[in-house]
């Protein structure tokens, strides 16, 4: 049997879904001028292994010290990393999202991380901006603007989604808080593992460091994150977002004609919905067996809803019409 938090949206044991909903990448993708780097990147040789140069440029997009950049060869590395360095603190608790990514809680279970409410003991806290699967703004960064972190207290915002965000603008994040980005949802090519995240301070950033193996990316991975933090691919990607919210809106609508109880709130690329079945998981066999994947919201601990990442028009009149199938 598979491990809850290891379950993820993409590919299955059938292939790659025609019609995927179950990721929340950027469906208007792949972004051209990623996609361009990766095609030009230099495979025949190791990265240097301190990445100067993408240090320094990734820390003049941020507007940060290049010592305060840690990459890391994607999120979930970097979550169980992170882990390992509260841990290695002496935290022993850590502070999850009610609903959220299953890393989060797996970490803190191989590390020894009791999961505790915000008025325990220092700890371990994670927040994600807009939240998953929701879509929503994470509670935790409201307390957070209005606390500061206790001594020996570890913040970290997984900002994961923060390019997808639809509506609104997000607040500034605490100057106390790690800041996580994994830029390859928001181009469309979650294939291309590759993250980085920004230290509150360089002392932080060296300790985390410090656990890290030896060239954490690789060729492809220096290509997108350069990519990322070019005018072309931003560009691209602010475009996009245009796109993005009308297609959300019919993607909302039609879900709602299909009775479907749409969750409200979502500010980004994807929402939460509860369909009228009584068997979730075999209406959801169904569904990929006519090449439809969603994803259940189980392993989030939100039995009986699935999260929808928008896709475009064909893709949604191919969801109705396989759902209208599976009720018949």
């Amino acid at each position: 049997m598979s491990d809850p938090a290891l379950l993820h949206g993409g590919p299955d044991a059938l292939g790659a879904a025609p019609y995927d909903f179950s990721t929340n990448a950027n469906a208007c993708g792949p972004c051209p001028a990623a996609l361009d780097a990766l095609r030009q990147a230099d495979r025949s040789r190791y990265p240097d292994p301190a990445y100067t140069a993408l240090h320094a440029r990734l820390a003049a997009f941020h507007g940060v010290p290049a010592p305060r950049i840690v990459l890391a060869a994607s999120a979930s590395e970097f979550i169980h990393r992170i882990t390992a360095f509260a841990a290695r603190g002496g935290l022993r608790h850590a502070v999850l999202p009610a609903h959220g990514y299953g890393d989060y809680a797996r970490a803190a279970a191989a590390w020894g991380l009791a999961r505790a409410d915000a008025a325990g003991q220092p700890a371990l806290h994670w927040a994600c901006e807009p939240a998953s699967p929701l879509g929503t703004a994470d509670e935790a960064l409201a307390r957070w603007a209005l606390q500061p972190a206790r001594q020996g207290d570890v913040r970290v915002i997984d900002r994961a989604y923060a390019p997808l965000r639809l509506e609104g603008a997000a607040a500034a994040p605490p100057v106390d808080a790690w800041q996580l980005w994994s830029p390859n949802k928001a181009l469309g090519l979650t294939g291309v593992r590759a993250a980085y995240a920004i230290a509150p301070g360089e002392a932080q950033a060296a300790a985390v460091q410090a656990l890290a193996p030896s060239w954490p990316l690789g060729a492809d991975g220096v290509a997108l994150l350069q990519a990322w933090t070019g005018d072309a691919a931003q560009a691209w990607l602010a475009a996009s977002l245009a796109t993005l919210r009308a297609w959300k809106a019919a993607q909302v609508a039609l879900c709602a004609s299909l009775g479907w109880a749409v969750l409200p709130g979502s500010l980004a690329n994807f929402f939460t919905a509860r369909p009228p079945a009584g068997d979730l998981p075999g209406a959801l066999q169904a569904l990929r067996a006519q090449g439809i994947k969603l994803r259940d919201c189980a392993s989030f601990g939100l039995s009986g809803h699935v999260r929808l990442g928008v896709l475009a028009p064909p893709a949604q009149q191919a969801l109705a019409a396989a759902w209208r199938q599976c009720v018949a």
